[in-house]
């Protein structure tokens, strides 16, 4: 090396007139003999570095955006971005200030923003009513119950346990809620007016009628004695409250839902097919066919609260509302017979009753979406067995309209039903299906 100076290795020899890529040191004041300045000065100099500062406020702040300025077309081309908040923040600003100035454009977005929101419709707060059966199906796969709960009892177990879970968001004013209960009598829709704890009460004094069957106690006491009709017994109930129901029939009723799902858990192992019955006052039905109709009158009462507290329902699990629409295909004969006896439907076409063993004419009822299938309905001897062969009339429906029909909430002639064959037939079920409603 050179005995070059200590900042001479930093110059770049190729261009020796730039300045050191090393600093030099800067010389201190002390250095130039020149007098130190004074506390005044000082202040002086900082005063001027203040002024200075204040006088150029755009070093330290930013200054504001100059607003948009965009012609009609463009800002009226702007309003479904607006709609979606899809906008910058400065084309936004600019939409809301034409707004303020166009009429027609702000009715064109009051159009659009209506429109955005119904692509977002509130969804139920409620659970998959499908969830509870995968997780205790899950569950039971690991670890198989002792005592399982028969098939036909499922749906009972489920609809229970969601209208409790129902019956615990409700407040306390809510139990006092109006609630009209719906069915079809003969020709016509009838009604009685009562509230959500006056349902529960309904619905704990009809399962009695289970209840009393399998041997439990009857949540009615001495109060009906003969076991008479439903309706006869919900009435009972009502007239021997001191007071209107109020929520503390919830306690009473959950427990006898749980008590008839242990019992018929034992009871399904042990009976033979079919026992014991359930007298319903004018007919009766094997237990597994009662504890079905449970389930669907529980389903529908739960709707009637839900649609009086402004309160989110669905429909049962698909497979559950298949086994309440297969009750209800397999008593439409028997309803239909006393449809005729009372002379509310048209005689049998008795040209099909000829030969020994002719099961009649059929209608074949197609049910679609959940619960979905197929039945034969007989409609000249309800004993008789449907046939394919002496089909006469086709009729197809929802299944969870089938389901209304059958509850009485939707009139027969209102009934979406695809409809072809015979039309005096297809009438006749129709009603038959209504007819099976209760209060």
């Amino acid at each position: 090396m050179s005995g070059a100076g200590p900042f001479e290795e930093g110059r770049d020899e190729n261009r020796p007139n730039r300045p050191p890529r090393i600093p030099m040191p800067r010389t201190s004041v002390e250095d130039s003999g020149r007098p130190l300045p004074g506390l005044e000065e000082l202040a002086e100099l900082k005063d001027q570095d203040t002024q200075g500062e204040q006088e150029k406020p755009e070093d330290h702040e930013e200054k504001e955006a100059a607003p948009l300025v965009l012609e009609h077309a463009v800002l009226k081309s702007l309003l479904g971005a607006w709609a979606l908040a899809a906008c910058s923040p400065e084309e936004a600003a600019a939409v809301e200030e034409h707004l303020g100035e166009c009429g027609g454009c702000a009715d064109e977005a009051l159009r659009l923003r209506e429109a955005v929101g119904l692509l977002h419709p509130p969804e139920s707060l409620d659970l998959d009513p499908g969830l509870r059966t995968r997780v205790l199906e899950h569950c039971l796969g690991r670890r198989p119950p002792r005592i399982p709960v028969p098939r036909w009892a499922a749906p009972y177990d489920a609809e229970t346990a969601r209208l409790d879970a129902l019956l615990q968001d409700i407040g306390d004013s809510e139990w006092h809620t109006p609630v009209r209960l719906r069915w079809f009598e003969g020709e016509d829709t009838a009604s009685r007016r009562t509230t959500v704890a006056g349902v529960i009460a309904h619905l704990m004094s009809v399962d009695g009628l289970v209840a009393v069957a399998l041997g439990l106690d009857d949540p009615l006491g001495d109060v009906t004695a003969a076991r008479p009709t439903p309706a006869a017994r919900t009435e009972a109930y009502w007239r021997a409250s001191h007071f209107p129901p109020t929520r503390s029939v919830r306690a009473p009723w959950r427990e006898q839902t749980h008590a008839l799902v242990r019992t018929v858990s034992f009871t399904g192992r042990t009976s033979s097919p079919g026992k014991p019955v359930v007298p319903y006052g004018d007919f009766e039905l094997p237990l597994p066919d009662a504890m079905l109709d449970r389930a669907f009158e529980c389903w529908v009462h739960a709707e009637d609260i839900a649609e009086a507290v402004d309160y989110p329902y669905e429909p049962p699990a698909p497979r559950h509302l298949h086994q309440m629409v297969d009750l209800a295909a397999r008593m439409l004969p028997l309803v239909l017979a006393a449809r005729r006896q009372a002379g509310l439907a048209a005689p049998p076409r008795a040209r099909h009753l000829v030969a020994a063993g002719d099961p009649g004419r059929s209608l074949r009822l197609e049910i679609e979406g959940l619960g979905g299938g197929e039945w034969l309905i007989p409609l000249d001897s309800p004993g008789a067995v449907g046939s394919a062969e002496h089909e006469v009339a086709h009729v197809a429906l929802d299944g969870v309209e089938f389901c209304r029909l059958a509850a009485g909430h939707v009139p027969p002639g209102d009934a979406a039903a695809g409809q072809v064959g015979d039309r005096e037939a297809i009438r006749d079920v129709l009603y038959a299906a209504a007819s099976m409603s209760r209060m």
